[in-house]
């Protein structure tokens, strides 16, 4: 079958856009879905907290802990699905449709294979958490949790690659839909089991692998599909070097960022615990309320790397950068608004995920007070991500994620702690410290690889 048959009309027109159009109603039609997408999904998680706060503060503790572990593994197909949504979307941009088509169908195959040992760690859940330095009174509430949601990082490697390319092929409305019905179902199902049948953390999880396995059956029918070069076809998996190392060259530096970014937060989550298991949710609770303006620029990372590489496939590396300056805006923008509503209204926000505890609201004010000002510089620093994603500067990510975390968070919070007085209220300082320095590096980054590239291309 030719490629002008596989391509459909709507992908033929879509690549047309990307590439040729209005480069500010191309960030608006592509961005849009995706932090439409990445708002719900944190507006639902925060939904799951407030429900996880009605169980009671050792529930929000332990979702917490458990979830940066999570974070850890699920890095893996996190880190591949950036890789493949770049790799593809370059090679659609470029033109050349068979490599698009085996690219989808070897990282499907990819994440068959790297979903195995995650599903293997179920029977020694225990050990593992105790590995991973978990506190036993939070092992013993969480330990069936993280066995589910083991079962859940490893359906997620399907539908995040897939999310990935759907991205890639401009289906941003799709993605979308897709999870407000995810979205929809998990809420409804958590509700349910906790308000109705009383149920304890692990029926949270368990609600959340329902509503992923509704995703991952939507997905497979699309990715079933045989007349379309974004489907999955076993005699389209190739291992050749010149299909798959270009992904793997993205995707293992975006994988080891991840995956040390997750860890590292986590090592802060345990270096928390000596304050009490307490402050270690109100950490919790304030990463959420400031992931509610991070993750909407977040969105718009996700679809302005994708836009720049396919313009970078295509030779226009100029409308890559200049993709790149409306990122840059809009998430300043973003960034700015959320901080002030955030803080603003930030007494019914705590009180929200506090239930009657008024210390553990206090506690949560407290820390989130400080986290609240890096607002502006997190939108800095994923406008910058999505230019390194798509010009495949992905080892910079990995330092500027490991700066954050390891030269930026760990050590501050380490010499507060042995030198200082000041307390819990440390946790904060550090977060704030944190993601102000990392949108200021990377803002440096950002200068020093733009002349580059406009030096190499002679722009």
């Amino acid at each position: 079958m030719s490629d002008d048959k596989v391509l459909s009309q709507k992908d033929r027109q879509f690549r047309e856009f990307v590439l040729g159009g209005d480069m500010w109603k191309v960030i608006i039609s592509v961005c849009i879905p995706l932090a439409a997408y990445s708002g719900l999904l944190h507006i639902f998680k925060i939904i799951d907290t407030m429900i996880a706060a009605h169980i009671g503060t050792d529930a929000v503790s332990s979702i917490a802990y458990i979830s940066q572990i999570s974070f850890v593994i699920s890095a893996i197909g996190g880190g591949l699905a950036i890789g493949a949504g770049m790799k593809i979307s370059e090679a659609y941009g470029a033109g050349n449709y068979d490599l698009v088509r085996k690219r989808v169908s070897t990282v499907y195959f990819l994440c068959f294979i790297i979903s195995i040992p995650v599903l293997l760690v179920i029977p020694f859940t225990p050990e593992f958490l105790r590995l991973n330095g978990t506190p036993e009174e939070l092992i013993e509430a969480s330990g069936q949790y993280f066995a589910v949601e083991l079962i859940n990082i490893a359906v997620t490697f399907f539908t995040t690659v897939y999310i990935a390319v759907e991205r890639a092929r401009g289906n941003t409305k799709l993605i979308m839909w897709i999870n407000v019905v995810y979205l929809v179902i998990k809420s409804a199902l958590t509700a349910l089991f906790v308000y109705v049948m009383n149920g304890t953390v692990v029926m949270i999880a368990a609600a959340t692998l329902v509503a992923n396995l509704v995703m991952l059956l939507t997905a497979a029918v699309n990715m079933l599909k045989k007349d379309s070069i974004f489907g999955f076809s076993a005699s389209q998996i190739s291992m050749r070097k010149q299909v798959i190392m270009p992904v793997i060259n993205i995707s293992y530096p975006a994988v080891t960022e991840k995956a040390a970014f997750a860890y590292g937060k986590l090592i802060v989550n345990k270096m928390s615990t000596d304050y009490g298991t307490s402050v270690v949710g109100a950490l919790g609770v304030s990463n959420n309320i400031g992931g509610i303006a991070t993750q909407l620029q977040n969105g718009f990372q996700q679809g302005g790397a994708s836009v720049i590489s396919q313009n970078i496939g295509a030779g226009k590396n100029d409308r890559a950068l200049d993709a790149f300056k409306k990122l840059l805006i809009v998430n300043i923008v973003l960034g700015a608004v959320f901080m002030a509503l955030t803080l603003i209204f930030i007494d019914p926000l705590c009180g929200l995920f506090s239930g009657q505890d008024e210390q553990f609201r206090l506690l949560i004010k407290t820390v989130y007070g400080y986290e609240a000002l890096g607002a502006v510089t997190l939108g800095i620093n994923a406008a910058v991500m999505a230019l390194l994603y798509g010009f495949g500067y992905t080892k910079l990510t990995l330092v500027l994620n490991v700066m954050r975390v390891f030269v930026f968070r760990i050590p501050v919070l380490w010499f507060l702690q042995n030198f200082t007085d000041i307390g819990s209220e440390s946790v904060g300082i550090v977060m704030m410290v944190s993601n102000i320095s990392v949108g200021v590096c990377a803002g440096i980054v950002a200068f020093f690889v733009i002349r580059r590239i406009r030096k190499k291309e002679n722009l």
